[in-house]
């Protein structure tokens, strides 16, 4: 998977793109897991992503969710058996 991000927010720690392979859009937030730094990719709709751009506390919101593992169901890549924690 190639992810390109289009918004990055180094602040809230959290960022917006699209893979490039497949088209689909995500948010993206760091997590570490003790030995190495990473994101986590959650997918989002094509509406879902235009609406994040157009309003960052809405984005914000989603990010913390991602933060609290609300949104597993999303995710583009299931991490593996040490899975990291959000920094």
């Amino acid at each position: 998977m190639q992810f390109q991000d289009t918004y990055c927010s180094r602040q809230e720690r959290y960022s917006l793109g699209i893979e490039s392979n497949s088209g689909r859009y995500y948010v993206s937030i760091p997590v570490s897991n003790g030995i190495v730094d990473y994101e986590e990719y959650y997918e989002l709709s094509a509406g879902r992503y235009h609406e994040f751009l157009e309003n960052p506390t809405a984005a914000i919101e989603f990010a913390d969710e991602c933060r609290r593992r609300e949104h597993d169901d999303l995710l583009l890549e299931q991490p593996g058996g040490n899975r990291g924690t959000p920094v």
